[in-house]
């Protein structure tokens, strides 16, 4: 019994069941739970798993003094503008050329930060990238006791919308 009356953590598990189906891209798979969801079928009995996963990064350009100096900027012009928005709800006199000056602000030391960063880590990196991870496919995976029934509803044809 946990002292402090808390739940104790469930251990991440693969979800264990009949596979439904699979599926070449996480939108089918998607599509197929969206679908028995409509049709009133106990959908937290479900589970999408994704198999052999592998990390993809996509280059999407080449990183420069510029661009380090242009991210750093609009990443620390959100951070002042969101300081000068608390000040300004919490200040005794409002005045929104606060909310300017703390964008301005974050803006330069972003700016700042983010030339210092590529500077070092030059040589290292010279490129910008996105990550994803992917999968080679994905099964439906449901409770052996809805089975037949999910199979059911999914033969039937998926009515018209007009």
């Amino acid at each position: 019994m946990n002292p402090f009356g808390r739940k104790a953590p469930v251990q991440p598990s693969l979800p264990k069941g009949d596979v439904l189906g699979t599926y070449d891209t996480y939108l089918e798979a998607q599509k197929v739970v969206d679908r028995l969801s409509k049709s009133d079928l106990e959908v937290k009995q479900l589970a999408i798993v994704g198999n052999d996963l592998k990390t993809v990064e996509r280059v999407t350009g080449k990183l420069t003094y510029g661009r380090a100096a242009l991210s750093g900027a609009a990443s620390g012009a959100w951070l002042g503008l969101f300081i000068g928005l608390l000040l300004f709800l919490f200040s005794q006199a409002p005045v929104l050329t606060l909310v300017a000056a703390a964008a301005l602000i974050g803006a330069g030391f972003g700016m700042l930060f983010g030339i210092v960063t590529y500077s070092l880590s030059r040589r290292r990196r010279d490129f910008t990238s996105t990550h994803q991870v992917l999968a080679s496919n994905y099964q439906v995976v449901i409770d052996p006791a809805l089975t037949a029934q999910a199979q059911e509803l999914l033969a039937r044809p998926e009515p018209v919308k007009e």
